[in-house]
């Protein structure tokens, strides 16, 4: 009998040894991270509700109980109680049932009236129809992407449960080693934004996080050709955590499919909607643009199929000797600092991922606070010794006299943006400046894929900021849902309206101007010197976005019209920069970050910056801290113990 089953069966043991004797154990199972018990009695394990809770902290697992199939009450017959038990402002709107895992998945628009106050509901429901009730938010406002996920997982429920068994068992394998040590290696991202990707070993486990690309470079990848990556195989991994969904850092998470990589993918449940999202978008550019793209859409479903979403705080085992935590990092939705906690408190390492420390209209500032860290990876985008952003009232207060202006002369503000995080943040900016009379109210145009990621926004509210997710709850005042903006559907027909029309704002991606919607408005609007293109974002070295900043004023069209590349048109418009929106911290937000840490990390390795920016902020926590920093290289590799 293998390791894995002796664990199983002296856990069964234990938990038989610890239920009250009227409740059956007829199985014990992993599924991932977590242990899933079935029942024959799932109704008076509802009634205990402690009892889940002191069997995970007792086992130190995440614990789902499970009824055995054929103890389930018919559905027809659950559906009815479900609905009587139910709150109708809940707002159910669909009830699917799986009689495989004996799950009931419960749709509605307010799940929290459906779980209960400490899950009161949901205990109520499983008394009555024996189901175990899983419970997701109705968006409202409809998402392509959130429902083809779920349609998707739905369909392939049987394979998932296979692969979630397979992963468990690796998870839960035996120790082979008695070496004591951990590495990270960098794969991309050092001294250069872009191609975010590391490694993380111990003699146990290999584990990947994230694998991006890098923006105006498509020939730049991570080097996961190296040994210490893929180099022995793709299913040398372990395990690939996903710090959040922009593109520098998940792009090329699909790719790994490709290369025969068939384990888990660890993020927050926003991050894999968003993953879909724009990596499918990312192949459609690359075919526009006469690119082979590096996969195909295949590869996105299997990335999507292997992912286990994780909420922040959760504590979970992904192999023998590392257990990972996420934390909200306060750069997009459902960002996260990912914490590893390696062998029995012998190490612990936290990549930051991209972080925004301060509260933004957005998201609660990046979380700080861990148990221990003794290495730390931070991200230093605007780590320069000059990168102090402007404050976040006086950016809106220019953002604001830019729209006034250009509005007086009749023009339009074009203002590139990311689809995800900052074209969220200026329309919550533009619907308070416009409600509260701060600024004219005037069409607000929302092109490429930003209104299908503000519908993501809004199937996720719990992970935005407080009183913005209270907000949403309530569609009266749901601001992503004001009469002043419109979604850009109709193509090169639509934007010659608007740019013929009155004065308007268009909000289009892509945020760095390196292909997409946005080439289209700039030969639209880029010639009329009423137009403003507005800058609020990022625009890294190497794209146009970067240049038209810098002052290039001479725009090549060919990758947007499919004509020669020597086709080019001139800027006329207005070029302003508005600082303090990006998702990212800056100087002072980065070494406030580390200054409020406690304990604070040993080691600092600066990377997600360029060369002068990692090597400032490298050298400023060094004398402002006494901890130890580095600024490093790709390809170099960091011994720790």
């Amino acid at each position: 009998m293998s390791t894995v089953e002796n664990q199983l069966d002296e856990l069964k043991a234990e938990i038989v040894s610890e239920v009250p004797d009227d409740i059956s154990i007829s199985d014990v199972q992993y599924e991932g991270p977590e242990l899933v018990v079935y029942t024959r009695d799932p109704k008076k394990f509802a009634q205990n509700g402690d009892l889940i809770r002191q069997l995970a902290s007792q086992l130190r697992k995440r614990i789902t109980v499970r009824p055995d199939p054929d103890v389930l009450s018919v559905p027809d017959t659950a559906r009815e109680q479900i609905m009587d038990v139910t709150p109708e402002e809940a707002g159910i709107t669909d009830l699917d049932f799986h009689a495989d895992t004996g799950e009931v998945v419960v749709e509605a628009e307010k799940p929290g009236m459906v779980i209960g106050r400490h899950g009161s509901t949901l205990r109520e429901i499983t008394q009555l129809v024996g189901w175990t009730p899983e419970v997701v938010r109705t968006p409202p406002i409809e998402s392509s992407t959130v429902s083809n996920v779920r349609n998707f997982l739905k369909q392939e429920r049987d394979e998932r449960r296979d692969i979630l068994e397979r992963i468990g068992r690796q998870i839960h394998r035996e120790e082979m080693s008695d070496d004591e040590w951990v590495r990270i290696t960098t794969l991309g991202c050092c001294r250069e934004v872009g191609r975010a990707s590391f490694i993380l070993s111990t003699p146990e486990t290999r584990i990947l996080v994230d694998c991006g690309d890098k923006p105006g470079a498509e020939d730049e990848v991570p080097y996961l050709q190296v040994p210490e990556a893929l180099g022995s195989g793709a299913n040398s991994l372990d395990a690939v955590v996903l710090t959040h969904a922009h593109l520098d850092h998940s792009a090329l998470i699909p790719l790994l499919f490709k290369y025969g990589y068939d384990g888990p993918i660890y993020c927050t449940e926003p991050t894999r909607d968003l993953m879909g999202l724009l990596t499918l978008d990312y192949l459609d550019v690359a075919a526009k643009e006469g690119r082979a793209p590096p996969y195909e859409s295949e590869m996105v479903r299997e990335a999507i199929k292997h992912c286990i979403p994780l909420e922040y705080g959760d504590v979970t085992d992904i192999s023998p000797d590392i257990k990972l935590t996420l934390h909200n990092a306060g750069h997009i939705l459902g960002s996260s600092i990912s914490h590893f906690h390696v062998g029995d408190g012998l190490y612990n390492v936290a990549f930051s991922g991209d972080i925004h420390y301060e509260d933004t209209r957005l998201f609660n500032g990046a979380v700080n606070e861990f148990p221990r860290v003794e290495t730390l990876v931070l991200e230093s985008t605007y780590g320069g010794r000059n990168d102090y952003q402007t404050d976040q009232e006086d950016s809106e207060r220019r953002l604001k006299d830019v729209i006034q202006e250009t509005h007086d002369e009749g023009g339009k503000i074009l203002i590139p943006a990311f689809a995800v995080g900052r074209s969220q943040e200026m329309m919550l900016v533009i619907e308070e400046a416009m409600r509260s009379g701060d600024v004219p109210e005037m069409p607000v145009h929302l092109d490429g894929m930003i209104w299908e990621a503000t519908a993501i926004h809004t199937t996720y509210p719990e992970y935005l900021r407080d009183d913005l997710r209270d907000r949403i709850f309530h569609d009266d005042e749901n601001p992503f849902l004001a009469d002043q903006f419109n979604h850009i559907d109709g193509g090169e027909e639509e934007r010659q309206e608007v740019a013929d029309g009155d004065p308007a704002i268009i909000l289009s991606t892509s945020g760095m101007v390196t292909g997409g919607p946005i080439m289209s408005w700039l030969e639209h609007l880029g010639p009329d010197p009423d137009t403003t293109l507005t800058f609020v974002g990022y625009q890294a070295q190497g794209t146009l976005g970067r240049r038209i900043q810098k002052g290039q004023d001479k725009v090549p069209l060919g990758n947007s019209r499919g004509r020669g590349r020597s086709d080019s048109l001139t800027l006329n418009c207005d070029v302003e920069t508005v600082d303090g929106f990006s998702g990212h911290a800056d100087r002072q937000g980065l070494e406030n970050f580390v200054k409020t840490m406690n304990p604070r990390p040993e080691k600092v390795l600066c990377v997600h910056g360029d060369e002068q920016s990692t090597q400032d902020l490298s050298s400023a926590l060094y004398h402002e801290f006494n901890m130890r920093t580095f600024a490093p290289k790709n390809l170099e590799t960091f011994r720790f113990l």
